[in-house]
């Protein structure tokens, strides 16, 4: 029951955060920190148990909830919690308290139905990482598309029409093919077994042929690389961030890329392991063009919000690059890089969209000057963007850190090259900062410093940067049962047959972790 109720808080407390508005003006507010308060300390305590139970052919579940629904079709309600969607539960509930602090001052409009919303949209994201029946998995993947899309277009800019049509029509052209793929899992299931199953743990142990194999891999990856977003079909991702509101864009940035990263690791990978051997050197190439052609075109943004969107777009491909590297480094790696990405990007845009708020514009040449004027927020946004550069000593270091030296072992050109975006990340965010905060300033305007909620938002983000940072034991150490289970799952990998460089990668683990070897 535990694993429903974190669904459930979120989902039920949407509508009492949309009449909340008749009540006061900040209960909504108030009713929607609440409520991610509540899930956060929930998943606080599932995961703290200190038993598992052993699910057959998938690994170790913390809690697992397995409620019959339609039999006929091979459909239940099975939930389950391991190290790596507790991770992102936690993430997701932090997230969401973020993004409405974010929103204080910005949205004044129908602010109980923008609460409800964001509530229903994280309700969504907790299903997505708890659900191991792929037709419950995908019921949620579409839950929290639509409220997403109605905060963007409600309450988005001036192009917010255009944006949101072109987020819905690419998530919506993914999410089909997604759900051909899953449903053709089922009946080749019924076709081995004689009943369909949706069920994770029954496909894991379905025996398919080579070709069949490969096209179905090709389906999930679409489906789960248009949400990540990686090239080719990254290319609502740069609109959509801009024009939705901030609260949006931190949920879209922070939470719902990772969603595409998770269905890789979860189902991708342990579904398909012989078809990952065809997939991997286009995929891992896929992701160092996004890390290089994005952070070619932040580079030349003139715009703050697109600016990070497309650091985002670059920031990503190290998740694509060390999701099929094939060893357990460069996949703890993508975990510390999702939640640091989540954090970092998070950050970046609450002041970004505190400073369009401003300036009533996201044109950095309009800007300028602000270093003595806003110390806090002149301070805070040079913070973030060392921490997106991947300076030592924060999350984002360890994060890429983990992915090159975990990728290198498979790819070594592949990482040279990526070293090079690298370099361009150090461009585009110390430009940032002497184009937004150096300089003469543009506008004489008076320009208010972040508020006193704003600026406790960042800073607790920044804590936790630096804590992720000097501390990854705490993420490394919760996910190394499920990164173990992945390596196992994609044995067939000829990247995997190099035992004594896995070797080495692996004493690095145990290492950052903080154990004796």
């Amino acid at each position: 029951m535990g694993l429903w109720l974190l669904i459930l808080i979120p989902i039920l407390a949407a509508p009492f955060a949309w009449m909340g508005q008749q009540w006061s003006h900040h209960a909504p507010r108030w009713i929607a920190i609440g409520a991610l308060a509540v899930d956060c300390l929930l998943a606080l305590l599932l995961g703290s148990r200190d038993h598992a139970v052993q699910a057959s052919g998938h690994g170790a579940w913390l809690v697992e909830s397995h409620i019959g629904w339609i039999p006929r079709w091979g459909i239940s309600l099975h939930l389950g919690l391991d190290g790596l969607s507790f991770i992102l539960i936690i993430l997701t509930a932090f997230i969401g308290v973020v993004a409405i602090l974010a929103s204080w001052t910005e949205i004044q409009s129908r602010i109980g139905l923008f609460h409800c919303h964001v509530l229903l949209a994280l309700g969504g994201v907790i299903g997505v990482f708890l659900a191991i029946d792929l037709f419950l998995f995908f019921f949620f993947w579409e839950l929290m598309l639509v409220p997403m899309y109605l905060l963007i277009v409600i309450w988005g800019h001036a192009q917010r029409r255009h944006a949101s049509f072109k987020f819905f029509l690419f998530t919506q052209a993914g999410s089909l093919v997604l759900l051909v793929a899953i449903v053709a899992l089922a009946l080749l299931h019924q076709q081995a077994t004689g009943h369909p199953s949706f069920d994770y743990a029954d496909l894991m142990e379905l025996t398919l042929g080579s070709e069949m194999a490969r096209w179905l891999m090709l389906a999930f990856l679409i489906g789960f690389l248009v949400k990540l977003p990686a090239p080719p079909f990254h290319t609502w991702l740069p609109d959509t961030y801009t024009e939705a509101p901030t609260g949006a864009t931190i949920i879209l940035a922070g939470i719902l890329a990772k969603t595409g990263a998770y269905g890789l690791l979860r189902f991708t990978i342990p579904l398909f392991p012989e078809a990952m051997s065809d997939f991997t050197p286009i995929v891992m190439g896929l992701g160092v063009v996004g890390i290089l052609y994005a952070a070619v075109l932040a580079c030349a943004q003139t715009d703050i919000k697109r600016l990070v969107a497309y650091s985002s777009i670059s920031h990503m491909g190290f998740i694509l690059l060390g999701a099929f590297a094939g060893t357990e480094l460069a996949l703890q790696g993508v975990v510390m890089q999702m939640v640091a990405h989540g954090l970092s990007t998070g950050g970046l845009f609450l002041l970004a969209g505190a400073l369009e708020e401003r300036y009533q514009t996201r044109e950095m040449g309009q800007m300028g000057g602000l270093w003595s004027v806003t110390p806090r927020l002149a301070t805070m946004a040079l913070f973030f963007a060392c921490a997106s550069l991947g300076l030592p000593g924060m999350a984002n270091f360890v994060g890429e850190f983990l992915v090159l030296f975990g990728s290198y072992a498979t790819q070594p050109i592949m990482i040279i090259l990526v070293s090079f975006g690298m370099v361009m990340a150090a461009i585009y965010s110390l430009g940032m900062m002497q184009r937004t905060f150096f300089g003469r300033q543009q506008d004489t305007r008076s320009v208010p410093d972040l508020s006193n909620v704003a600026f406790g938002t960042v800073l607790l983000i920044a804590v936790l940067q630096i804590w992720l940072g000097l501390y990854p034991k705490a993420v490394l150490s919760t996910t190394q049962p499920v990164m173990e289970q992945l390596v196992r799952a994609a044995g067939a990998l000829p990247t995997l047959s190099h035992a004594p460089t896995e070797s080495l990668w692996s004493s690095h683990i145990v290492a950052l972790q903080g154990d004796t070897p």
